[in-house]
This record gives C-alpha cells, sequence and structure tokens, in this order.
C-alpha cells in the first residue's frame, strides 16, 4: 500500500488540493527553514533528462526542509533495460521516502508510480511538466493577483509539454487561455476536449493578433530533446516569436513567462526576456517553493493549517 500521495499530473489532482499546495508554497517562500518535517527522510531523483533547475530546485528544495537526496541517471540504474522500471519502483521504495522521475514517456512515471510504494513525481515528461506549471501559476498571481480571471496567452509550440499541463490547469483554475500555434503543431485535440468537458475556456489560432489583452504571455523552445525535426520546426515558428511587438498587443503590465532554458534570439527576444515584463526569474525560483509544497503533500507532512 502507497504510504503518500503522488503528483503526476496537475489534471489527476483536485482543484482545492493544488491551491492548498499553493497556498503552503507562499509560506515557505515567506520562511524558506520555519518548516522542516523531512528529517530523516530521503528523496531519489532519476533524471533520464537532464536537468539544471529541477535537479537544484528538488535538491537544494529536500534539504531546506530537513532530508536527505540521492540523485541518479538513467544510464546509472538502466531504467527499464535489465529489470522493469515497476520493479526498479518496489527496489527504491525499501531504501527511500519519495521519488521525483523527469523522463521521456508518460508511460514510465506511470508504470514507476504501480510499481512504487512511496509518492513519485513528475518532474517532466514528453506529455506533461506540472510542477513547472505549478511555479508559473504562483508567478502570475505573486505579480497579478487571482489567476482566475485572467486571460494566459501561450504562442509558440502547440504540442509541448509545458502547454499541456497549462490545459490541465484551464480546467481547473478556470482562467482564458489562448493558444497561437501554426497549424502544423496543434495542440493535443484530447486535451482541448477535456479542457472543454471541465469548463475551461481555450481556443486556438494561428493568428498572433490573439495575444491582444493578455494578462500573461508565454512560450517555450521550439524544439525539445525527443524532436529531430528541428529545421523545420524554426522555419514554421520563426513568426511566433515573442518579441516587443508582441508583447505590446498584451496588456500594457503584462507579464512574460518562459521555463527556460531559452533559446535568444528564436522563441524570444533578449528585448523581452531582459525586459521589464519578464518575470523568468522569480518563475524560476518559485519552483523551489513550489516543489517543496508538493513534497510535504505527498507525504502529509508540514501542511498543518492548509486548506485541502
Amino acid at each position: 500500500m502507497k504510504s503518500g500521495r503522488d503528483f503526476l499530473d496537475i489534471g489527476k489532482v483536485d482543484g482545492s488540493v493544488l491551491r492548498g499546495i499553493l497556498t503552503l508554497a507562499h509560506r515557505l517562500k515567506r520562511a524558506p527553514l520555519a518548516i522542516q518535517p523531512m528529517a530523516g527522510k530521503t528523496l531519489a531523483l532519476i533524471f533520464e533528462k537532464p536537468s539544471t533547475r529541477t535537479r537544484v530546485s528538488f535538491e537544494v528544495g529536500m534539504r531546506q526542509l530537513g532530508g536527505a537526496v540521492t540523485t541518479l541517471s538513467g544510464a546509472e540504474i538502466q531504467l527499464g533495460r535489465g529489470e522493469t522500471v515497476a520493479d526498479t519502483g518496489r527496489v527504491l521504495s525499501r531504501y527511500v521516502d519519495l521519488i521525483m522521475i523527469r523522463t521521456f514517456e508518460e508511460s514510465k512515471l506511470l508504470e514507476l508510480a504501480a510499481g512504487a510504494d512511496v509518492p513519485v513525481i513528475n518532474g517532466l515528461t514528453n506529455q506533461s511538466h506540472p510542477c513547472q506549471v505549478m511555479a508559473d501559476i504562483m508567478t502570475v498571481e505573486e505579480r497579478l493577483g487571482a489567476i482566475e480571471s485572467k486571460t494566459v496567452a501561450w504562442v509558440g509550440d502547440g504540442d509541448n509539454n509545458v502547454l499541456n499541463s497549462w490545459i490541465h490547469a484551464a480546467g481547473v483554475f478556470g482562467f482564458t487561455l489562448r493558444i497561437v500555434c501554426p497549424p502544423e503543431f496543434p495542440p493535443r485535440a484530447e486535451l482541448l476536449i477535456a479542457a472543454q468537458k471541465a469548463g475551461a475556456e481555450v481556443t486556438v489560432s494561428a493568428d498572433v493578433a490573439e495575444v491582444a489583452d493578455a494578462d500573461v504571455v508565454l512560450t517555450d523552445c521550439w524544439a525539445s530533446m525527443h524532436n529531430s525535426d528541428v529545421a523545420a520546426r524554426q522555419t514554421l515558428l520563426t513568426p511566433y516569436q515573442v518579441d516587443a511587438a508582441v508583447m505590446r498587443r498584451a496588456k500594457p503590465e503584462a507579464i512574460f513567462l518562459h521555463c527556460l532554458p531559452a533559446h535568444r534570439g528564436e522563441e524570444v527576444t533578449d528585448e523581452v526576456i531582459d525586459g521589464p515584463q519578464s518575470a523568468v526569474w522569480d518563475e524560476a525560483e518559485n519552483r523551489l517553493h513550489v516543489q517543496k509544497a508538493i513534497m510535504c503533500w505527498c507525504l502529509g507532512v508540514g501542511t498543518e493549517g492548509v486548506h485541502e
């Protein structure tokens, strides 16, 4: 029997729980060392994809909470090559209290969670990036207030793991999401259908003019580690670069978000990412605070007084 709760995707967690996690994240940001409920507990980090922010934020976060960390690469443990992914989950459950995995296919995340007796956190897959979007929402609310009344404009690749999690979030938090992307790279139809069934207002357009009056403009790199059609992507996505002209379409107080790393001069210009509307550095920092709150929720510790 699992000794805690998995955090696998925004769409799989109740909205009141997500709001409670964000409340706790704000508290942890105000007093980073005030809550240390992880004494004697260990977090295992599994990386099949390289990382800067995910690795550092989880390592530092767990240590700030009073716990220990062991970090493993996919090559070191040969995940799914020699023993099943589920068996790896079973073995690690005998050593650690919590597992975070950053991998390629969603199926590997789900198999690990099914085999593990301890909570599993999705640190990123090709299909989703829920920790990032929780940090994004935290950043929006720090700058602009409650996200429920806001309009968020995504500009760029419509088949993107961060965008997928934003679509999930639209169905939970109730903001308006406008997806601006080339027709060749549309968002996944099943995600749009699910969001609409949840009552979310999500639109898709190829026209950058749809950024008009948005509160938030966000993008991501045009090619991920699993994409092989890099040159074709760059050609089709060049008209969707977020530059000063795009930001002028949004509200004057609108903020710009990017999960990083950014390819400057491609999906975003220096003028925007380094400009006064950019919130990307706060966004990167907030990964630390949100993930600490997620880990606390997964293990049911340090959440006293936070409504779930």
